[in-house]
């Protein structure tokens, strides 16, 4: 195992935590849009790479300095030494990284010298002009545990849960030279997400964001990744003026993209560069008509308190159907036969183990695992306790699932026979008639619209369903629909019939927009008349 696997953990794919790599033309691009080109003299230009990986930006830039050398007549040997540094925290990685810049660059002397093992979140370097790269991906839970107070000492921007690239952001922007160049293609998480809210404020405060470039819906990795991609270009002054703002769906498009000022922003709110909803303000959110949003069950232990194979393990009683994601594919809902254990009473204190010795067998054989846990260590009498209490009436309760991530166009109500797990968002309140309804509502481009201006989306262009963003949606008001028009959409619900669904729904939305402007202006409110939808 390498440092890095030690350090951060491995993935499902067996990779290492943070080991997602760059394609080679992006970063041809951000060197680009870095102003760092062979064309220039390159002899003085300083360029630091925090997290170097296999070498993809230390090459690339390498290239250019070499070209740059025979163009000016300057020694690249000298220039590398003098002005590259890189830093990787995985010895294996940097191995390979050296192995591959000897084999292009034999005549650059020992190239390792500039390549530097580390942590470099705690390390010291001079300034530079450039600060380049693809800064590793960690959630907040991913981070270790020698590391975790360090950072909260060191960086103001380690804020709520955030992915340590936010760390990463912080200390290469203050290693940057007056008027130095900083490019990052990273998760956009931090631009729209909470806990990015004090990193946005120091850069909003203290740089010029010249460049914001939206890769969403590109493939800017070697591998598919559910990463969000941004680019950013920011510069060490304070400028007033715009950012330029630009979208792409593939790499290829990245030369010929389209850019559009923007308003710089001033503080941690970022939302006034970004289109909004306030055109349908109108209307009413989820939660101001009478609905709850939440999220399934988060156990610490997923592996011991949800399997297919509890059934005749645990007694029956504490047994709790579980529905995930998983379950929820290709506008299908097919329950796999997972179960949760619940071991909470109806009042919500612990179960008594005596009491059940099938359960007290099982929890004992994965006592290890589940003391382990950070929940376990600050309350060790309760070691088999969940992260979140299970409340076994929630599977009884009729609810709208929303899996966090889906390519979905369907979103299904549950009746009453499922929990939903930590990957499923849940909309409880009123009657099931009502829930499909606002299903209905929920598929429509209505809202589809409304997720593009404030939530990250897929590798795909697939919106994500966050409660965060559920609850900034505007919807029409469930309770001026008719019943004729509530008994058209579950009709068309009930036949999974979408197109037919969002006709009704932007029908609906214009009355009802209209309806309340004509209010607002205290026009006469002509008498709500009767539509007819005709399909086939």
């Amino acid at each position: 195992m390498s440092s890095e696997e030690a350090f951060y953990g491995l993935r499902k794919n067996g990779k290492a935590h943070g080991d997602v790599f760059t394609h080679p033309d992006v970063v041809e691009y951000m060197l680009d849009l870095s102003d760092y080109r062979a064309e220039r003299n390159l002899s003085a230009v300083t360029v630091m790479e925090p997290s170097c990986g296999d070498g993809a930006f230390l090459i690339a830039i390498t290239h250019r300095l070499k070209e740059s050398a025979l163009l000016y007549g300057f020694d690249l040997d000298q220039a590398y030494h003098k002005n590259i540094i890189a830093m990787d925290i995985d010895p294996v990685k940097i191995i390979r990284c050296v192995d591959r810049m000897k084999q292009l660059f034999p005549e650059i002397n020992n190239p390792e010298d500039k390549i530097i093992e580390g942590d470099y979140l705690l390390t010291s370097l001079p300034p530079v002009d450039i600060v380049i790269g693809n800064p590793p991906y960690i959630r907040y839970e991913n981070i270790p545990d020698t590391k975790f107070e360090e950072y909260k000492q060191r960086f103001s921007t380690f804020f709520y849960r955030a992915d340590i690239y936010v760390l990463f952001y912080e200390h290469s922007l203050k290693q940057l030279k007056s008027n130095g160049k900083h490019c990052f293609i990273c998760s956009n998480r931090w631009i729209k997400g909470y806990y990015g809210k004090k990193i946005r404020r120091l850069i909003a405060q203290n740089y010029h964001i010249n460049y914001l470039i939206d890769m969403e819906r590109a493939d800017a990795f070697t591998e598919s990744v559910h990463a969000y991609p941004s680019i950013t270009l920011i510069t060490n002054e304070t400028l007033s003026g715009n950012l330029l703002y630009g979208q792409t769906s593939s790499v290829e498009q990245l030369p010929n993209i389209c850019f559009k000022p923007l308003v710089h922003p001033v503080d941690e709110n970022w939302n006034t560069m970004f289109p909004t909803i306030n055109d349908v303000q109108p209307l009413p959110t989820i939660e101001e008509q009478g609905f709850r949003i939440g999220i399934g069950v988060a156990t610490g232990a997923d592996r011991v308190f949800i399997s297919k194979c509890l059934k005749g393990l645990i007694e029956d009683e504490l047994l709790i159907p579980a529905i995930n994601a998983h379950d929820l594919k290709n506008n299908t809902l097919q329950w796999d036969e997972r179960y949760l254990l619940n071991p909470y009473t109806a009042n919500g204190s612990l179960i008594n183990l005596s009491r059940y010795p099938k359960c007290q067998n099982y929890l004992e054989a994965n006592r290890a695992k589940l003391s382990s846990r950070h929940i376990s260590k600050n309350n060790p009498n309760k070691w088999y306790a969940t992260i979140d209490r299970i409340k076994p009436e929630l599977q009884h309760t009729p609810k709208i699932l929303l899996p966090d991530m889906t390519s979905n166009e369907f979103i299904f109500v549950d009746e009453g026979k499922y929990y939903p797990l930590h990957n499923i968002y849940y909309i409880v309140g009123r009657s099931v008639k009502e829930l499909k309804v606002l299903s209905s509502i929920l598929m429509s481009d209505h809202v589809r619209s409304q997720l593009d201006c404030v939530t990250n989306h897929m590798n795909g262009g697939y919106a994500r369903w966050q409660s965060q963003h559920l609850k900034k949606l505007r919807l029409p008001d469930i309770n001026l629909i008719t019943e004729e028009e509530m008994s058209l959409i579950i009709q068309c619900y009930d036949r999974h019939d979408i197109a037919s669904i969002n006709s009704i729904v932007d029908h609906i939305v214009n009355k009802q927009i209209n309806h309340k402007e004509q209010n607002v202006h205290k026009h006469h409110i002509p008498v709500q008349q009767t539509i007819a939808f005709n399909f086939a």
